[in-house]
């Protein structure tokens, strides 16, 4: 199973420090040191989960990112549950002032959101996808797309 985690550090230095633990020993494992390909973007705390129901929903939900614009939600949907299993729930971000869009997408187990973070890399459309575990769930309400 591949795991992974990010972090952020407060001073640039420490980063760069950061780097010299590559294949250093955790458990069995020798782990894997790299520079983040994107930002960690900060979260408004008001969308973060406030039950323990919403801690369980974002262990089955993952964020994606650098899904082409002119790939339809069908796709995304096909695409997720053909590699990793049931979808319930997605929300597509589409900002025009981007090439490309987002998507929070919730699934109904959480070995199918852990199955997911393995797509990361695969094409999707044209491109290949951004696959990371998501910090919030998919918010209820008027603006949430249902399945």
């Amino acid at each position: 199973m591949l795991r992974f985690g990010f972090v952020e550090f407060a001073e640039e230095e420490s980063a760069r420090i950061s780097l010299s633990l590559e294949r250093t020993m955790l458990g069995s494992h020798a782990i894997r040191v790299v520079p983040s390909r994107s930002a960690i973007a900060p979260v408004d705390r008001r969308l973060l989960p406030r039950s323990a129901a919403e801690r369980e929903r974002c262990t089955r939900t993952v964020y994606c990112t650098n899904i082409q614009r002119e790939v339809p939600a069908e796709e995304i949907i096909f695409f997720f549950e053909s590699f990793c299993g049931k979808v319930l729930c997605l929300r597509v971000f589409d900002n025009r002032h981007y090439p490309t869009c987002a998507a929070f997408v919730e699934f109904a187990t959480s070995e199918s959101a852990v199955a997911a973070l393995n797509c990361s890399g695969f094409v999707l459309g044209a491109l290949p996808i951004r696959v990371n575990p998501s910090k919030t769930p998919i918010i209820l309400g008027d603006f949430r797309s249902r399945i």
